[in-house]
């Protein structure tokens, strides 16, 4: 199971890296308008919504201003910090809208949405991540009503993930091309 996941990891991230800088850039502004009108939609303004910092060749890595800057203009964003242990703490950043104190510790269990990397999902939902198990625990304290979305490049989605029974399913994936798929 382990090596299988090691070798969809590679094959995924080296698709990922060998997709030129402006097409990245395409992808990422059609994911961001996808995320953005799926928050509009479901999660309040002012609301607390647990993101990442998307790095490298990762969906959103190419935005400026950066995806958690961009969803602190309109929400109380969490983002996660890694922990000795693997888990995932998380802390407030940027932006005021509602009135709560800046910056410091905060729980991904008061997040009205979660947004997720990963490599792929499948079509019930189970995330490929990289390999750390991080995700997989932090999504573990997550509310069942709670929506979990993975962003995504085009062609990840639907794809076969070997799971395990300490990996957690998403709610919805976003590609550039399809926008928000539900999984529920």
């Amino acid at each position: 199971m382990h090596e299988t996941k090691r070798t969809a990891r590679r094959a995924l991230l080296g698709a990922r890296t060998a997709m030129p800088g402006p097409a990245r850039a395409a992808a990422d502004a059609a994911t961001w308008k996808a995320l953005r009108d799926f928050l509009i939609e479901t999660v309040d303004e002012g609301a607390t919504v647990a993101a990442y910092r998307p790095f490298g060749s990762e969906p959103g890595a190419a935005l400026d201003p950066e995806l958690p800057e961009r969803l602190a203009m309109v929400y109380d964003v969490l983002l996660p910090v890694l922990l000795p242990d693997d888990d995932l703490a998380w802390e407030r950043i940027g932006g005021d809208v509602t009135g709560r104190e800046q910056g410091g510790p905060a729980r991904v269990e008061d997040a009205a949405a979660v947004v997720v990397p990963g490599l792929a999902v499948s079509h019930g939902g189970m995330r490929l991540g990289r390999g750390g198990g991080s995700y997989d625990r932090a999504l573990a304290r997550v509310g069942p009503g709670v929506p979990v979305v993975a962003l995504l490049r085009d062609g990840e989605f639907g794809v076969e993930v070997p799971a395990e029974p300490h990996d957690r399913a998403v709610t919805g994936v976003i590609t550039p091309a399809g926008g928000f798929t539900s999984l529920r």
